[in-house]
């Protein structure tokens, strides 16, 4: 299978022309084929599929999209391949237009460089065959065009250097044609303009040539209100005064081509009064920078503007802004040969003065030759003769570590044959003309290469685990990892894990990263004594932030501050590099800076005001996102009271649930902080909050962890409703969990607690012991409490609680072999949530109704219901009851006589199920999976499956489960010839059959 992206989406098989379904499978087909190889998340699909407006059922289409795709695309299946939380796209060079397009043009990358400049020019031209336009012809949206942007990008590229090439190969006048149409596509491309107005003036046509210089002037000027380049400028120029540097030459070597690209030095210095060089040693383990490193040197190599050329690094203490600059100094040293000058400007030097602006020119003058009695005293005459002197050299001027503008701006030389690399901690915006690069952390794959390199390879392949802690704990700084080695290299007896174990203790932490005069501690402690008082005091205070992103609303209420106040404190914050950007309106800590804040607290800090009104906030905005999410809830009490706090603004569902995912890490430290501070009441109302989200996540191990912190709350309270409460949700926990026994006793002591005081809490605890007696096969008790549950439920108006009892009544029903009145309740129950709006819940009500269905032999109804249920599914929520709803109507397809359609919704509940289910919901889905494979004809799959979920099941007590899969192992065995242990797993599945009270036609469903 042959498939073309550029240009167009079209796959080939031999001479047949793939078309594909919809618009939907061409945007995901194309996503993938854009990114060959890669994992591509479900995310960037959708996004890439509906732009920003995706159904509801977004995920599921993208999955039906997916399985077309393997059926139309011969070998679809080993071509597209699930891959975690997406898909990709397994293709060979030969199967893909963009493989040999990148191929191609790295081929001719070398050709270049090996000076075979007519090899280069056959590899470029096989690229440019390839081009046919944009991607899907531009309609294939946002995402997708923004690829084929990038794309298009490469794509010029390989043309300007193709016709550059064949310029230097003494080709003109039959590349005018060529150029002409490729610059009336892309008129404002300075660069083919360029090669236009060389070809006309090779081929004897200068004032055509000249014209075209007049033409993109007056397009500039109309569309983006610019003049051209320099260098298109400069060309004009040679060109009207028949300058030799665009006569018709053929270079013959690699030095002869680069000879065209640089200009001759302004006056070089000779050989008995050489270039003065004053940079630091170059490290010869620097590592990583690859982005901002070929960003510094395309700045410094880049042919003479009108103006000097400033780069400026800035970074956080210790991130290598020092490093990268000299390294980068020393690579373009050959470019500046009037001399390379560094000064330390000791902006944030421990225990040292900013050097002033006059006394820098003075030491800059003096490396330059300009005797003393000739520098004058004031800084503005100093500051002219610097310009006057720069002016006439050209000179790499490195101004290191730059405390603000006003100490920098008299140092900038004037010429445009020179180049400034400043380096400092605070991005100087009021520095017009300056381009800024932001150093950020090293990856943890370049922090391990710079530990090997500075360890030595013995060292660190010798203790690898340990060696990928250290990375970690360093958390990407250079200045850390540097320190580290260092100290390893003056202790050979310490291991790397001793200095791990060492470094583990956060409270230790900033003093281990210390190595002579270089520390850690002491580098963040400038950023933050540079600050006012108050400053500093909100960043201590922001340190008691657990989140891992803090948004302006959460900070404001910790520092009981006006929402724009702190977004100002927090931007200035980001300035210095205490805080980072995660995206906007979101920062971060880096892991040493909080362990730096944590560190300098001061007794007058209002710790304890400060986390109460966090947690104050995040009551008042789980309660509200809450009211969003899920209206038919029941309320403890009435809303939390009102407070000065400002909370964000959610506008439906699709906010309130992307706050709680990007606070839900945040929520529950918070909770676990209010609970150890004493305030137990705001802890237990917090984390039930949180219950409905984490259930909705299908984050189980965190709501059980969440109501542990809310029960052990209650427990300090002479409140044994809410406790009853807290309890009772703690046992839900449980039976998710598969800890039924303990989820038993917790519910019996949460309804023994309650008594009849609270009528809505005793329900909660009646219907819970139901559902627990249920999962463990004690099916008569579980009708008696679910029974009782749905009496007090409904007497009380509890419409959302008794939909939930009802469909574990007709869960116990339907198991039981009792299909019609499982139909009854389940048929109630949706109505019930349909009329709540209760999604999720509505998706349990119409699996149950199905299944019931099914047990009547109504498939046609539980393929009704199912299909409905399909519609409301998100993976993302309670992603086990997804894959419970497409394991059953994988059943139905097989029933129904769709088998292709069953083995792949089969599939697919697996992996669902296996990435994102609880260990009780795997038993069941694992289980139903087994019996499409048993009606599919392949037994030795379905007896693999049935041995698992019956694994599964035993785990956990869960008697239905356990029982259903001996029986389907004991079908498997008696398909596959093996009559004694077809036998033995029946009689083990009829005897829990018979214990359980389950009927004839329900061991049959």
């Amino acid at each position: 299978m042959r498939f073309n992206i550029l240009g167009a989406l079209e796959g080939w098989h031999g001479e047949r022309r793939l078309r594909l379904g919809s618009p939907t499978q061409e945007r995901v087909l194309a996503t993938l084929l854009l990114e060959p190889g890669r994992m591509v998340p479900m995310t960037r699909l959708v996004a890439a599929a509906w732009d920003d407006e995706p159904p509801q059922t977004a995920g599921h289409q993208i999955r039906k999209a997916v399985a077309a795709l393997r059926t139309r695309i011969p070998g679809g299946s080993s071509l597209i391949v699930t891959d975690g939380a997406g898909y990709r796209a397994v293709l060979t060079d030969e199967q893909l237009d963009l493989h040999e397009f990148t191929r191609r043009s790295q081929e001719a990358r070398q050709a270049v460089a090996a000076g075979q400049s007519a090899e280069a020019v056959g590899h470029l031209r096989a690229c440019l065959d390839l081009w046919r336009g944009p991607v899907m012809a531009g309609t294939g949206g946002a995402v997708i065009s923004a690829a084929s942007a990038a794309l298009e990008e490469r794509h010029m590229a390989v043309a300007e250097q193709y016709f550059e090439l064949q310029l230097e190969l003494g080709q003109s006048g039959e590349l005018i044609g060529p150029l002409r149409e490729l610059i009336t596509a892309h008129p404002l491309r300075e660069t083919l303009r360029g090669r236009l107005m060389v070809a006309l003036y090779r081929a004897g046509r200068q004032a055509e040539a000249l014209e075209e210089f007049g033409r993109v002037r007056e397009l500039l000027v109309e569309e983006l209100g610019i003049d051209p380049g320099a260098e298109l400028t400069r060309l004009y120029e040679a060109i009207l005064r028949d300058s030799p540097e665009v006569a018709p030459r053929v270079p013959q070597s690699v030095a002869d081509r680069a000879a065209l690209l640089v200009p001759a030095p302004l006056d070089p210095p000779s050989a008995s009064d050489p270039a003065p060089c004053t940079l630091p040693y170059d490290l010869p383990d620097f590592t990583g920078r690859d982005t901002e490193l070929a960003r510094l040197l395309e700045v410094g190599r880049a042919p003479a503007g009108r103006s000097t050329r400033i780069v400026g690094v800035d970074g956080m203490g210790g991130s290598g802004k020092t490093a990268l600059a000299v390294h980068a100094a020393h690579l373009l040293a050959p470019d500046y040969p009037d001399g390379q000058l560094f000064v330390d400007l000791r902006g944030f030097s421990p225990g040292e003065k900013a050097q002033e602006p006059s006394a820098v020119l003075h030491s800059l003058l003096r490396t330059l030759g300009v005797p003393d009695d000739r520098i004058p005293d004031d800084l503005e005459r100093r500051t002219t003769l610097w310009r006057t002197v720069s002016a006439q050299r050209r000179l790499l001027l490195l101004l290191d570590n730059a405390a603000d503008v006003a100490q920098v701006r008299p140092l900038l030389p004037a010429s445009e044959d020179c180049l400034a690399i400043l380096t400092g901690r605070v991005r100087m915006l009021e520095l017009d003309g300056a381009e800024w690069l932001s150093l950020g952390l090293l990856s943890a794959d370049d922090s391990i290469t710079l530990l090997t390199r500075t360890l030595g390879v013995d060292r660190t392949t010798a203790e690898p685990q340990a060696v990928d802690q250290l990375a970690r704990l360093c958390c990407g700084l250079p200045l850390a990892l540097r320190i580290t080695t260092a100290r390893l290299r003056n202790r050979p007896r310490w291991t790397v894990q001793y200095l791990v174990d060492r470094l583990a203790d956060e409270t230790r932490r900033l003093r281990e990263l210390s190595a002579g005069e270089r520390s850690v501690e002491a580098t963040l402690r400038l950023s933050y004594q540079g600050m006012e008082e108050d400053q500093r005091v909100a960043f201590r205070l922001l340190g008691l932030h657990p989140g891992s992103a803090i948004d302006v609303h959460s900070a404001a209420a910790l520092l009981g501050a006006d929402v724009h106040d702190t977004e100002d404190l927090l931007e200035l914050l980001l300035d210095n590099h205490l805080l980072e950007q995660h995206e906007a309106g979101l920062y971060g800590f880096h892991d040493l800076v909080r362990t730096y804040a944590m560190g300098v607290r001061e007794p007058e800090d209002d710790e304890e005001g400060a986390v109460e009104r966090l947690v104050s906030y995040y009551t008042l905005a789980t309660d509200q996102a809450c009211e969003i999410l899920f209206p038919g809830r029941n309320r403890y009490s009435d809303p939390p009271e009102p407070s000065s706090a400002e909370l964000p603004r959610l506008d439906g569902d699709g906010q309130a649930l992307r706050w709680f995912d990007r606070e839900h890490e945040a929520l529950l430290a918070v909770a676990t902080r209010a609970g150890t501070q004493g305030l137990h009441r705001t802890a237990a109302l917090l984390a039930r909050n949180v219950l409905f989200y984490l259930h909705l996540r299908g984050h189980y191990e965190e709501f059980r962890g969440v109501n542990t912190v809310a029960v052990s709350a209650c427990r300090q309270l002479d409140d044994p409703v809410l406790l009853s409460l807290s309890l009772c949700n703690l046992a839900v926990g449980q039976w998710w969990l598969g800890n039924f026994h303990d989820g038993i006793s917790t519910a019996q002591e949460a309804l023994e607690l309650v008594g009849s005081s609270d009528r809505r809490t005793e329900g909660f605890c009646i219907e819970v012991l139901g559902l627990l007696h249920g999962a463990l096969g004690n099916f008569d008790e579980a009708r008696f409490h679910l029974v009782r549950g749905i009496a007090l439920h409904r007497d009380l108006g509890a419409h959302r609680q008794e939909a939930e009892a009802l469909v574990n009544l007709s869960s116990v029903q339907t198991w039981t072999g009792h299909y019609a009145e499982g139909v009854r309740y389940a048929a109630r129950a949706t109505e019930l949530n349909r009329r709540l709006g209760e999604r999720s819940n509505e998706i349990s009500s119409l699996s149950w109704l199905a299944l019931a269905h099914l047990g009547t032999g109504e498939d046609e109804r539980a393929r009704a219901c199912l299909s409905q249920a399909l519609e409301l599914c998100d993976d993302s929520r309670q992603p086990g009851n997804v894959a419970f709803v497409l394991a059953h109507w994988a059943r139905v397809c097989q029933r129904l006589g769709e088998v292709s359609s069953a083995a792949e919704y089969a599939e697919r509940a697996l992996d669902l199920v296996s990435a994102g289910g609880t260990v009780l919901r795997q038993a069941a889905v694992v289980n139903v999976v087994g019996l499409v494979h048993l009606c599919a004809d392949a037994p030795d799959r379905a007896m693999e499956l049935y041995r698992r979920a019956h694994e599964l099941a035993s785990r956990l007590g869960y008697r239905i489960e356990i029982a259903r899969a001996l029986h389907g192992m004991a079908e498997a065995a008696r398909v596959l010839g093996d009559e004694p242990t077809a036998r033995r797993h029946q009689r083990e599945a009829d005897v829990l059959y018979d214990v359980m009270g389950v009927t004839e036609a329900g061991r049959r469903l």
